[in-house]
């Protein structure tokens, strides 16, 4: 059996920086690090860093005043912000800057009078976070249904940003939409879609030409790792989205069977190989990975942490 691995796949420079901080901030400030929401969507990663004294809450007032208080790689919206000033928390914020790009694109487009669409999924953290930065009326749609049935105030004086971690073919289909009923709309096309999230169902599409079943191994409120696997299965792929090894079904193990494997994008590579092992288990495999450009994208970490910095690749090692 042949085992195609995606290229690129697993940790983006957001995921990168965002387990840094928690990893760093644990080194400088000791345990407990508190942490609002998932820093990734990925319970392993989560589960690691709670062993290490991360203390993970969807609620602020759990939080014990001046506290070192980490903001998730998803972004928050202002009350949060407003929430933490006045319970003198000491915040880190590990927002992914792609993510803080499309905050600052909304309020700005917002500040200029426009009432704005965010494409996303709704109660998403990203999307939530996004919608609660901006200032003046906001709408959030996934598809081009949503858009049939948007009711607007001014439909000349329009915007939209994207979540960033979208089906590039979707968001297409349903920016078509918006420009369709809304000729005036403005935004950037897809520009919102970040890095990872393009090369990464790009690479899905490039498998889907020599194989007939995909693995996306992710979690599964993961945004991102979602899509990938939508993407499979919208290139005629048998496709699934597994945890980890332990939820590979047997029965989708045929011999001579071509498989794909990819990642989403706060996977660790370690879940990859454990995937590759248990394929293994089950039969005689041929494993070779696509060739492709290395990302070579790295973002700062916040002035706070940046002394004695570790470095990515030992990030992702440790994780």
């Amino acid at each position: 059996m042949e085992v195609i691995l995606a290229q690129p796949r697993g940790f983006c420079a957001g995921v990168v920086r965002a387990i840094e901080i928690v990893e760093r901030a644990l080194e400088l400030y000791g345990s407990p690090v508190y942490v609002l929401h998932e820093i990734v969507h990925n319970q392993h990663v989560v589960a690691a860093l709670r062993a290490r004294g991360a203390v993970f809450t969807e609620d602020l007032a759990d939080v014990p005043a001046e506290a070192v208080t980490i903001f998730s790689a998803h972004g928050v919206s202002d009350a949060r912000v407003d929430e933490a000033r006045l319970g003198r928390l000491n915040v880190i914020d590990a927002t992914c800057p792609l993510v803080a790009k499309v905050h600052l694109q909304a309020r700005k487009y917002s500040c200029e009078g426009a009432e704005v669409i965010i494409v996303g999924h709704a109660g998403h953290p990203e999307v939530e976070g996004t919608r609660g930065r901006i200032p003046g009326p906001v709408h959030v749609v996934s598809g081009p249904a949503e858009v049939a049935r948007l009711a607007v105030s001014d439909p000349e004086r329009l915007a939209y940003v994207t979540q960033t971690t979208l089906s590039v073919d979707d968001t297409r289909d349903t920016i078509a939409a918006l420009r369709a009923r809304f000729p005036a709309i403005r935004g950037r096309e897809l520009d919102g879609i970040c890095y990872a999230t393009q090369n990464r169902q790009n690479a899905v599409r490039i498998l889907a030409r020599d194989t007939q079943l995909l693995l996306v191994v992710g979690a599964r409120n993961s945004s991102n790792s979602n899509r990938l696997r939508e993407v499979g299965a919208q290139a005629g792929m048998a496709a699934y989205l597994v945890e980890d090894a332990s939820e590979i079904d047997p029965a989708w193990i045929v011999p001579g069977l071509r498989v794909g494997v990819t990642a989403g994008a706060s996977t660790p590579e370690r879940l990859v190989q454990d995937v590759l092992k248990r394929l293994a288990g089950m039969e005689d495999i041929e494993v070779r990975q696509l060739t492709a450009e290395p990302e070579q994208v790295s973002f700062n970490l916040p002035a706070v942490l940046q002394h004695n910095r570790p470095s990515a690749a030992s990030s992702q090692e440790k994780i």
